[in-house]
């Protein structure tokens, strides 16, 4: 055991490390202090720590220590002790700000969010100082073994069943940066018991812990084993969905990518998430949601779509409307991906008529006017579906004026295109000739 009162005994030594204070309470006159990792957060705080401390240090020996070398037993205590204090004191990185799923907002700003109503005043973030510096980079993460981070997982796994919001809200953030990239973390954190900890903080009142916790699972879920685990919990489809309704933007939009991480797992399992009402609130997303958002919106629902039952959920939920709207955001990669779903939405019925109804081939004549080469292929392809049983659809797109952009793309598109354009317009030579024989 390492005492608080040893790192102070070599002050002759320590002094060149010690610039300044970073929490300082004159130390006690007389008592000797011996404390173990079980007091208290206000207790440790207290002690002179500076902000180049010895903790620092001891993370940045682990990140460079030579892979395979024997260490003694001694060595090894203090590598544990060493880690667990980290823990307790500082936040790895302000990298955690990028995860997975894309642009995250900058925690280390990020004032407290607050605690319920009941509760006096905001509890204190434990690593406050620690969050904002850049000391432990992700590059340096990635270097620790996870055998040296063992102790701090468990801690952290410890920790997110704390009483105190803010020790589980930090144990979220570094659980959710040591997850962010390093397959064998994700495994060594799901093999620790951290997925059935994490689940309950998706319906935290607190929003940055909420965060924290849905990303964390996001990025747990990235290793195969871990996504079992995941779903063992019967209740944490409900719960992603949960934050899907209520979290921040980010929370929302990992909300969205966790469900599509899980629904890659089988159809059974696309069909369990679109009967617990996870698309309503996806369709919410893509109309109101950030881009970063829409975009994850458009490829879940794309991916729980390509079950039937999905479909017909998502035609009800008024999935057309804002598919329809994005064809026309050129230059953001909406366009394209909207067509993607609306195709696969037209393979039935009730699916082409919502498409219709909301002005659907007008926008697609559009974006064979003006969109991308891959967008104009997409509307083409498109606007088959919508035209091959039906004649009235036939009609409408020649009254919205397709046939000259088509004609134009059966000359100047690609191969592919050309194919696609000239069969349509076979298409449309039907109806105008039966339009012309019926004239009185």
């Amino acid at each position: 055991m390492v005492f608080l009162e040893d790192c102070h005994s070599h002050s002759s030594n320590a002094h060149s490390i010690q610039t300044r204070p970073y929490y300082y309470t004159p130390p006690p006159s007389s008592a000797k202090i011996n404390r173990s990792m079980g007091r208290s957060m206000r207790t440790i705080r207290s002690t002179d720590y500076s902000s180049d401390s010895i903790i620092d240090i001891r993370l940045n020996e682990l990140a460079k220590k030579p892979q395979g070398i024997h260490q003694s037993s001694n060595e090894e205590e203090d590598i544990s002790t060493f880690l667990q204090l980290s823990q307790v004191f500082s936040d790895f990185s302000s990298a955690c700000s990028s995860d997975i799923s894309g642009e995250l907002h900058r925690l280390a700003n990020v004032p407290d969010p607050g605690l319920t109503r009941h509760e006096p005043e905001p509890e204190p973030e434990p690593c406050l100082g620690f969050l904002d510096r850049e000391k432990f980079s992700t590059e340096i993460i990635e270097s620790i073994s996870p055998e040296d981070l063992l102790p701090t997982v468990k801690l952290c796994v410890d920790s997110l069943r704390s009483p105190s919001l803010a020790v589980k809200r930090s144990a979220t953030a570094k659980l959710r940066l040591l997850a962010k990239n390093r397959a064998d973390n994700r495994a060594l954190i799901g093999e620790s018991g951290a997925i059935n900890a994490l689940i309950p903080l998706l319906k935290c009142t607190d929003s940055g812990t909420q965060e924290h916790a849905v990303t964390a699972l996001l990025n747990l879920s990235l290793h195969e084993p871990n996504k079992a685990l995941i779903l063992n919990d019967t209740g944490v489809i409900k719960l992603l969905i949960y934050v899907l309704k209520t979290g921040t933007d980010t929370s929302k939009q990992n909300a969205a990518c966790a469900l599509l991480s899980l629904a890659l797992v089988d159809d059974e399992k696309k069909v369990s998430i679109g009967s617990c009402g996870a698309i309503p609130p996806l369709v919410c997303l893509l109309m109101n949601g950030t881009n970063r958002g829409k975009k994850d919106a458009l490829t879940t629902l794309y991916k729980l779509c390509s079950v039937k039952l999905n479909k017909e959920r998502a035609i009800r939920a008024g999935v057309a409307k804002p598919l329809v709207g994005l064809i026309s955001e050129q230059g953001n990669g909406l366009a394209e991906k909207a067509m993607v779903v609306l195709n696969i939405l037209c393979g039935f019925d009730l699916g082409k008529e919502a498409i219709v109804e909301e002005g659907g081939i007008a926008a697609l004549v559009e974006a064979i006017e003006d969109g991308s080469d891959k967008g104009k292929e997409f509307a083409v392809l498109t606007l088959l579906q919508l035209c091959v049983d039906s004649v009235r659809n036939r009609g409408l797109l020649v009254r919205e004026g397709g046939i000259p952009p088509l004609v134009a793309l059966s000359q100047n598109g690609t191969a592919k295109v050309k194919h696609k354009a000239e069969t349509l317009l076979r298409y449309l030579r039907e109806p105008r000739q039966e339009a012309s024989s019926s004239t009185p």
